[in-house]
């Protein structure tokens, strides 16, 4: 078929790469939002998707905006596309645009629709302490992520899996699927299936604010919030009122008889207290510095016991 793929992240990235190594469809360009000032010294950096891309001579196109774009509009029109594939490329579609390709706008998301809905649902998923997730190939209509699904796939979220692993297992898995779905659809084998919209739940996009660390509630909360907070926007507290990421730890369910927020040193093992039991942070980053392991951070801990918080 005739394709053409909007992307962004590295999510994406096994999605395009499986396209084209699998033979069978010519991508006839590749849509990515434009590049954006990154690190301390504010360097333009190229979305992955289009990195990717340009690796393989692909036609790249990069439009600020696709509301009232007449321009993009056009060039998908006289296209001739069968198929637009769409994998978190970070926008919503014009709905005047959907009946364009023969066969729609298809999309991967990354949860059992119609579950977590929206533009966070690993991170959601982990934070809601789910013990399955997977990715639905669905088929783009004028809501958020509500059309009609063609296939899906599950797996179980690992109790110490972070955002950004279980990430990068679902953008293979969707990639795998992707294929398979196109090559049912081809032959006229696979047709979607409306989704249970009473089941609904969402997962909207993360704040920074989320990231605040409330010692006061339950282990697996705080637990289940380092893991999904990852690798943006992380869950941080503060030390001396300096802002304290917590980007990796374990946990371990106890009475700890100290007050929620203590932080505790034994050699160079740090503890936190919180409602039911400890945090053992694994791999920390203080504010203005890069993120080091619990070994070194606990070298620059002063005190055997602190507070930690505002």
């Amino acid at each position: 078929m005739r394709l053409a793929f909007m992307g962004t992240p590295e999510f994406a990235v096994p999605s395009l790469s499986a396209l084209i190594e699998s033979g069978s469809h010519e991508i006839v360009s590749v849509v990515t939002q434009p590049d954006k000032p990154q690190g301390r010294g504010m360097h333009l950096q190229a979305p992955p998707v289009k990195e990717a891309a340009l690796r393989c001579g692909l036609k790249v196109i990069q439009p600020p905006t696709l509301r009232d774009n007449s321009g993009m509009r056009d060039l998908l029109a006289t296209a001739g596309i069968d198929a637009a594939i769409v994998v978190a490329y970070g926008k919503m579609i014009p709905e005047a645009w959907l009946s364009i390709p023969r066969f729609g706008f298809i999309n991967i998301h990354a949860s059992l629709l119609p579950e977590f809905r929206g533009a966070a649902p690993i991170n959601r998923a982990i934070m809601a302490g789910q013990s399955t997730t997977g990715i639905s190939i669905m088929q783009i209509d004028a809501a958020m992520d509500s059309g009609p699904v063609f296939m899906q796939a599950s797996t179980p979220i690992g109790d110490e899996e972070d955002a950004t692993s279980l990430s990068g297992r679902l953008s293979i898995m969707g990639a795998e699927k992707l294929i398979e779905v196109l090559s049912l659809m081809e032959n006229g084998l696979i047709h979607p299936s409306p989704q249970d919209h009473s089941r609904a739940t969402y997962a909207p996009m993360l704040r920074k604010e989320e990231g605040e660390i409330d010692w006061t509630q339950d282990l697996a909360t705080v637990c289940n919030m380092i893991r999904g907070l990852v690798p943006w926007p992380c869950a941080y507290t503060y030390l001396h009122g300096k802002m304290l990421k917590i980007m990796r730890a374990s946990c371990e369910p106890a009475v700890t008889g100290h007050a929620p927020g203590t932080l505790l040193k034994d050699r160079k093992v740090i503890r936190i207290a919180c409602r039911n039991g400890y945090v053992h942070p694994l791999v920390l980053q203080m504010e203005g510095k890069k993120a080091i392991g619990c070994d070194a951070f606990s070298c620059g801990v002063q005190t055997n016991q602190a507070i930690l918080g505002r």
